[in-house]
């Protein structure tokens, strides 16, 4: 059962609705087989014995509303103990207009017209086996803080034009100071108000003492025995940690920043996550710091769907289970105390912190069931230290502002202790926080950072840096080839595999698991021979969130297509894939982050499957003088019309998708001496010549003795149009757009195919083919590369009848009249998801349906069920043809 099955059965339950039959359809819609129904109706699988009421094992407690209120009287079944005997997922009573639904586990409700069932498909999805995934939603507090203190940011600028690494360091420390400031004046560190109160006091309204009283504040923060401190700094209680250690003279301030910054001031801090910090680091910093070394700032949300699949859901399935063991209930707090979180590119901290108050919320979940437990007061003391979490980070500050946010994230947890048990350690002075490390983690020893001592129960999570091969550093290459030392094809490699390496070794038969957020890079295209290197430690994705989009609360945020990956010891425990905020339960994840075996696809230089060969594009490498504009041969041709025996048409990727037309010289060799009698011809090929000369590659060097040619010559004489497919297509589009061209045409930037039959055009324009791409080629940002080598030629087809390929010659001929039909639109116009025509759109839905059936009988109904068959049968076409691959 999928969602679209569920979406449709959901769609007809409303069309036509029995109130005798509504919950049977509504178990149906969701896969439960009709003997089971017939079993229900008959009493032998329903738990209740009253009228109107069903219980199902596991599944539901189902009431049916007779003239009383839905809401009373779902309150008192939430209430009755009885209603739980049977562990049901959801609760639900109905009078058949409206229905009224509790989930169990998660505690949703759901309060909804019958008639808007399909819309909310997703409350119910347990039952069909799919967790809906519960992301955490952005503080929007933390938010507003991050854009006001990035205009404070560019306020100052604006008085202070630092430009520096020094001045520039010295205002992040700065604007780290604020950040404390605000937090410890809100937060009981410091009286309530007392910062924002003392610039709003102490100071004037054009802003030109602001900076002289802050480095006086500074300084007071820094010194123990005080003598001659003035009475309006009393308030300030020495704070020790490093944070005001070294002296950075304040910035100048003007009337409008200093306004700025008691606005800032006027916001209620204790609501901020100290993950502020790491958002206020890109949120402010030069436009040239934001993204630097490959760090991209991971908001809450999605540091939530690395530590809850990795630990922290396990831990709250023990506490659930154990709820009434006081016993096993200690032995978790005891577990709690040996777990250690480490973060190997921790940045400002923010895995860490969140990491750390969601264990310290835990802790005191559990510190509560044991007083309801437990017939005497118990004294509630948290186990939990920074000295658990540990992390190494290259950039100095960044490792500064981590270890303070980690402090401020155990005040506020101790506050927060302290309102539910009466007591908690005290706010200042600050101490050391958390073992973190200033260094290179493509260099040192992790377990020397965190050791993997008897009984510590270590979790390696993060979000390291991304960096492809083409822009790494002299520096960044050296740490590649220091990681992957011994090992081969690793030139090309991503930066963040060494982290993923290095955490590899790490958890090798140690009891660990890792997590990382990655670039979708990792998991598709080249970079997937990577994992060959993992392979060899005997580990295994345990969950996997699938390729997603995000964005943050940072200024500017970057958008970025990630994945989430877990790795760990081979074992039997379940695996979780993620995807589309939903949750699925599978036997094996592979490194396509696809619900199959772990076969990787590597690059093929022939195709698998019997089609032609593909190739790439012609390319002249001639500095553009050997193409023309429509308007620039014509206008040669106006003087010269001999010369059009010279003279091809010339289509890159680009051209074909966006109608523009082109022209390339095609001069025979014995055809040169005779061109160059035409002036414009001569000058042409004179610069191609100068062009290939001044190359510093010999082959191009060599290549200027004949400029009237193309340096790379792939095409073929033939009577038959060529198939033309893009090199790059937008990921919005729901089909690669490729097209026959006449045989004479001269492609470039583009894959081509000579003598390719209509079914090849028709497997390639299929979704079934659009699904294989999607997981195995590159992405130029986030739209698609198509690779020959792994998409076409890797690209499992069975064996195909004259019968069939007939079928789908007739389909794809569908197809091209459509698009005559428009001839006036471009193909971007009519591959255009938004503006498609509805005669092609269904042309294509026929086409895909005729190509589905030369694979199985049974319709697909998900991109899933496609790339699960396509992998299968790839296995078996590869281990009959012989790997073929490199």
């Amino acid at each position: 059962m999928n969602i679209a099955q569920i979406e449709e059965n959901l769609q007809q339950l409303v069309k036509d609705f029995s109130a005798d039959e509504f919950i049977f359809d509504l178990l149906r819609a969701y896969g439960f087989k009709q003997s089971t129904i017939t079993l229900i109706k008959k009493g032998s699988r329903n738990l209740s014995k009253k009228d109107g009421q069903i219980v199902l094992k596991n599944k539901l407690f189902f009431q049916q509303a007779n003239g009383e209120d839905l809401h009373t009287t779902i309150d008192a079944l939430r209430k009755d103990k009885a209603t739980f005997r049977h562990d049901p997922r959801f609760i639900i009573v109905t009078d058949y207009k409206t229905l009224l639904a509790i989930d169990t586990k998660s505690q949703d409700p759901l309060d909804i017209d019958v008639s808007a069932l399909p819309r909310h498909y997703d409350f119910f999805l347990p039952w069909a086996g799919m967790e809906k995934a519960q992301a955490k939603s952005e503080n929007p507090a933390d938010v507003k803080a991050a854009e006001r203190m990035a205009k404070l940011y560019d306020e100052i600028l604006k008085d202070n034009p630092f430009s520096t690494p020094e001045e520039l360091h010295s205002l992040n420390i700065f604007l780290s100071r604020l950040l404390f400031c605000f937090f410890a004046e809100d937060t009981d560190i410091f009286p309530k108000g007392s910062f924002t109160g003392l610039i709003g006091s102490y100071t004037q309204n054009e802003g030109s003492d602001l900076g002289y009283l802050l480095d006086r504040l500074f300084k007071i923060l820094n010194t123990k025995e005080r003598t001659d401190e003035p009475e309006y700094l009393k308030a300030f209680s020495y704070v020790n940690g490093g944070l005001f250690g070294e002296t950075y003279t304040a910035p100048k301030f003007s009337r409008r920043s200093r306004r700025m910054m008691i606005e800032c001031g006027e916001l209620d801090w204790k609501e901020i996550n100290p993950d502020i910090f790491g958002s206020m680091i890109q949120a402010v910093v030069h436009a040239d710091q934001r993204g630097g070394m490959g760090m991209h700032y991971t908001s809450v949300p999605n540091i939530m769907k690395v530590i809850e699949p990795l630990f922290l859901n396990e831990l709250h399935e023990e506490f659930e289970k154990n709820e009434d063991n006081k016993a096993k209930l200690q032995q978790l707090l005891e577990r709690l105390e040996h777990l250690r979180i480490f973060d190997p590119a921790c940045g400002s901290g923010n895995f860490l912190i969140i990491a750390y108050k969601e264990i310290r919320k835990l802790e005191m979940q559990i510190f509560k069931r044991i007083s309801e437990l437990s017939k005497e007061p118990t004294l509630a003391f948290s186990r939990i230290s920074l000295s658990q979490f540990y992390g190494i980070e290259l950039d100095d500050f960044a490792h500064e502002v981590a270890i303070l946010s980690l402090w401020l994230a155990e005040h506020q947890m101790n506050v927060l202790f302290k309102e539910t048990f009466g007591s908690a350690k005290p706010a200042l002075p600050l101490h050391e926080g958390g073992h973190i490390v200033c260094d290179n983690a493509t260099r040192i020893s992790w377990e020397g950072v965190c050791p993997k001592d008897k009984g510590a129960e270590i979790y390696i999570l993060g979000n390291p840096p991304y960096l492809g091969a083409k822009v790494q550093s002299r520096e960044q290459k050296e740490d590649v080839e220091t990681v992957f030392a011994g090992y081969k094809e690793h030139k090309t490699f991503d930066y963040i595999t060494c982290w993923f390496l290095k955490a590899a070794e790490y958890i090798n038969e140690a009891q660990a698991k890792f997590a990382f957020v990655s670039t979708n890079s990792i998991t598709q295209g080249e970079q997937i021979v990577f994992w060959r290197h993992i392979e060899r430690f005997n580990l295994e994705i345990f969950f996997a969130h699938q390729v997603f989009k995000w964005t943050n609360n940072a200024k500017k945020n970057a958008g970025v297509m990630c994945v989430v990956v877990g790795l760990r010891n081979r074992n039997n425990e379940p695996k979780k894939l993620f995807s589309n905020g939903l949750c699925k339960i599978v036997p094996n994840i592979n490194y396509y982050l696809i619900a199959a075996d772990c076969r990787i696809i590597a690059r093929r230089p022939k195709p698998i499957s019997d089609i032609p060969e593909m190739l790439f594009g012609s390319i002249p490498y001639d500095g553009g003088h050997l193409i023309f504009e429509k308007a620039e041969k014509e206008s040669l041709l106006c003087n010269y019309p001999m010369a059009e025996k010279y003279f091809r048409r010339f289509i890159g990727s680009n051209d074909f998708i966006n109608g523009h037309e082109r022209w390339c010289l095609w001069i025979e060799d014995h055809q040169a001496a005779e061109a160059r009698n035409i002036p414009c011809i001569a000058d042409r090929l004179e610069k191609v010549s100068a062009f290939r000369r001044a190359s510093v590659t010999p082959s191009t060097q060599e290549a200027a003795e004949c400029p009237h040619r193309f340096k790379q010559d792939t095409y073929k004489e033939t009577k038959q149009e060529i198939l033309i497919v893009p090199r790059v297509s937008s990921e919005r589009r729901e089909y690669l757009p490729i097209a026959f061209l006449p045989a004479s045409t001269i492609a470039s930037e583009a894959q081509i195919v000579y003598n390719a039959a209509p079914f090849v055009f028709a497997i390639i324009s299929s979704k079934i083919h659009l699904s294989w791409v999607r997981v195995l080629t590159g992405r130029l940002k986030t739209d698609i590369r198509y690779s020959s080598a792994l998409c076409y030629n890797a690209f499992p087809i069975p064996r195909l009848t004259t019968s069939q390929q007939d079928v789908l010659a007739n389909h794809v001929y569908s197809v091209l009249e459509e698009r005559e039909k428009h001839s006036e639109k471009t193909i971007a116009q009519l591959y255009d998801p938004d503006k498609m025509p509805n005669g092609l759109r269904e042309a294509h839905r026929n086409l895909d349906l005729a190509v589905e059936r030369c694979y199985r009988s049974k319709p697909f109904t998900s991109d899933e069920e496609r790339l699960e068959y396509l992998f299968k049968l790839y296995e078996e076409m590869n281990s009959q043809k012989g790997t073929g691959n490199e």
